[in-house]
């Protein structure tokens, strides 16, 4: 058995992030985009200094994913950009946890959420580097569009019509 095989076996447990996941949930996110030569949004990552500040009292939410140990392993966001358009944000899944469908369970918990928010549209920002992630979201439905405001790290946009 490899390390991957032994990983699947282990239960992950999504949950929602409060502040006390900021440092772990940043980590993460910055490993990421690391691993792919992406450089941090130019505000160094401001809504992960603060979750609930940054998604939750705007109207969002933000959750983990993290395994037996309680350790962070994968987040995704929602952050509001008006009453009917919703940003998904910092999709991140620790490259260990990949390809055993947590990345797919991850979208498609953030999907329902944004449903469930009343949200007609989500939205996001991407970067080429990040072709499984794209194929991911192509899968579900989302199609490219252009963007005006497209961030450090991002160069491509995607969106998805939920209604």
């Amino acid at each position: 058995m490899n390390a991957v095989t032994d990983l699947s076996r282990i239960p992950l447990i999504r949950r929602a992030a409060s502040n006390a996941d900021c440092e772990e949930a940043a980590a993460l996110v910055r490993r990421v985009l690391a691993e792919h030569g992406l450089a941090p949004d130019g505000d160094g990552g401001a809504d992960l200094v603060d979750l609930e500040r940054g998604y939750w009292s705007r109207g969002g939410r933000f959750d983990v994913l993290c395994d037996g140990a309680g350790r962070v392993v994968g987040t995704v966001g929602l952050r509001p950009l008006d009453a009917s358009r919703i940003e998904l944000r910092r999709m991140s899944l620790a490259p260990e946890w990949r390809r055993q469908g947590h990345g797919r369970a991850l979208l498609e918990h953030a999907l329902a959420e944004a449903r469930r928010l009343g949200f007609a549209r989500v939205e996001l920002e991407t970067s080429s580097a990040l072709g499984p992630a794209i194929a991911l979201y192509r899968s579900f439905g989302f199609t490219p569009v252009t963007q005006d405001r497209c961030g450090t790290a991002c160069d491509q946009a995607f969106a998805l019509d939920l209604r």
